[in-house]
């Protein structure tokens, strides 16, 4: 390829990025969507452009966008923000995964006549959202900032669940039995251990930051170490992605050392990103998102109709199955969340990163069906961030997609409140049996007794 064109290429690319997020700001056309179709453009449709040509350095700049712009995002996450989402982003990770794994895994082995263990397998490398997806996406919408911490953690934490019982799959594939105990373990030690490496990580950064931008044109080493931090935690077997979460949500948050115990250990106080520093990396993360969500769909595989439709129906269940899922993880009556947060969130399910590196796996392992999961998997990417991003404007103009949602949502709600009221009848019946059997009990007990005193007055009586 000529590298005049390319450079021409690079620069017209940059300028679209700037005008595609100018008509989201102002038409709600989402940018990732024109930023993909662009992609499929030059890669699958034309031949311009095709993975290869990147060779080994695609797989890298993926990977350093991911750390970029969840390391970006953490920036911006608050303790406070953070304590008030816990329970909400548990609620709404560990149930959107576990129900894509068992519904995707039942559907991919009763129709598609899959080895049951291959078919949870591709349920597992599902089971996620994309944060290089719904970070930039998320910052858009006017939604409350609880709920978009939410979704940003849901991201963050799904990753690993899908990496981790992916893998545990993959194995059991090769073994033919999964042990579950090595596969909970690997999960707890993701989460704690590598947000435990963040934070520890970011207190240190915090601590010598005043001295490295001393050092002439340092403003990248904060990045530059948030890199080191990813590649240590995932050289141990960690979640480097949730280190780099932690790392940013840890250099956010120095100001809570101020006036404890630690600071008197300091001469300076821990300083955090200034002004400058927050401008310049919000500046690469948008750099970085525009050439990444072109190369997924440069990445795209359009050359079988079969998983395409495959993906197609998958995609629709995942989308259908996010609804009572949401419902069920946001508490019934929550000032936090307005109707119109549980609408976007029903309609954020975009995969991407983790799932198209998890596909190519079991072709490399030699897994039978692997072939089948891969093609599968990059069209449920495509359709997802397709209807992920076509939706959240279409429902922004359209009450009737609204009214549909919130219909959706609200029949979920009738159906727990039913569940709850019958739960609560069942306690009360149980309650007033319990009471029931003590009256009877204690009546019972008087009449032995009147019944003993009787006996021992005709005893009595006989004596005398």
């Amino acid at each position: 390829m000529n590298i005049a064109v390319t450079v021409v290429g690079v620069g017209l690319l940059v300028f679209l990025a700037h005008v595609f997020a100018e008509v989201f700001s102002r038409k709600r056309v989402p940018d990732v969507l024109l930023l993909i179709l662009i992609g499929l453009v030059i890669g699958p449709l034309l031949g311009i452009v095709s993975p290869d040509h990147l060779g080994l350095v695609g797989p890298v700049f993926t990977t350093i966008t991911l750390v970029t712009i969840l390391f970006e995002g953490g920036t911006e996450l608050k303790f406070d923000t953070l304590r008030n989402s816990l329970r909400g982003t548990s609620l709404l990770t560990f149930l959107n995964f576990f129900a894509t794994l068992i519904v995707v895994g039942l559907l991919s082995w009763l129709f598609l006549n899959m080895d049951p263990i291959v078919a949870f397998m591709l349920g597992a490398i599902i089971g996620g959202t994309s944060s290089a997806v719904v970070i930039p996406l998320v910052r858009q919408l006017n939604i409350s900032g609880n709920s978009r911490t939410i979704l940003i953690l849901e991201s963050a934490f799904s990753d690993v669940l899908c990496i981790v019982f992916a893998l545990a799959f993959i194995e059991a594939a090769q073994l033919g039995e999964i042990q579950v105990g090595t596969t909970i373990g690997q999960i707890l030690a993701s989460f704690i251990l590598a947000s435990i490496m963040g934070l520890i990580g970011a207190f240190f950064w915090s601590v010598i930051l005043h001295k490295v931008r001393n050092i002439k044109n340092s403003i990248f080493t904060t990045p530059a170490f948030v890199f080191i931090i990813y590649g240590i935690s995932e050289i141990l077997g960690y979640s480097g992605a949730i280190s780099a979460l932690a790392f940013g949500i840890g250099l956010a948050n120095t100001d809570l050392i101020k006036n404890t115990a630690l600071s008197s250990y300091f001469t300076k106080e821990p300083d955090s990103l200034n002004e400058t520093e927050r401008i310049l990396f919000g500046e690469a993360v948008f750099l970085l998102k525009t050439f990444f969500f072109v190369y997924i769909g440069v990445s795209m595989q359009l050359s079988e109709w079969v998983p395409i439709l495959i993906g197609f129906v998958i995609t629709l269940v995942l989308f259908a199955l996010r609804i009572p899922v949401v419902r069920a993880s946001m508490p019934i009556s929550d000032a936090k969340h307005t109707n119109q947060d549980l609408i976007f969130m029903s309609t954020i399910v975009p995969k991407g990163l983790a799932a198209a590196v998890l596909a190519t796996i079991p072709m490399q392992q030699g897994i039978a069906g692997s072939e089948l999961i891969k093609d599968i998997v990059f069209s449920v990417i495509l359709f997802s961030i397709v209807f992920t991003s076509v939706l959240i404007p279409v429902i922004e103009k359209s009450t009737g997609m609204q009214r549909f949602y919130m219909n959706s949502l609200n029949l979920n709600l009738w159906m727990r409140e039913r569940i709850q009221k019958y739960q609560q009848k069942r306690a009360e019946k149980k309650a007033a049996k319990t009471v029931s059997t003590k009256v009877d009990s204690a009546i019972e007990s008087v009449e032995e007794k009147h019944e003993e005193n009787a006996e021992k007055k005709d005893s009595a009586n006989e004596v005398v």
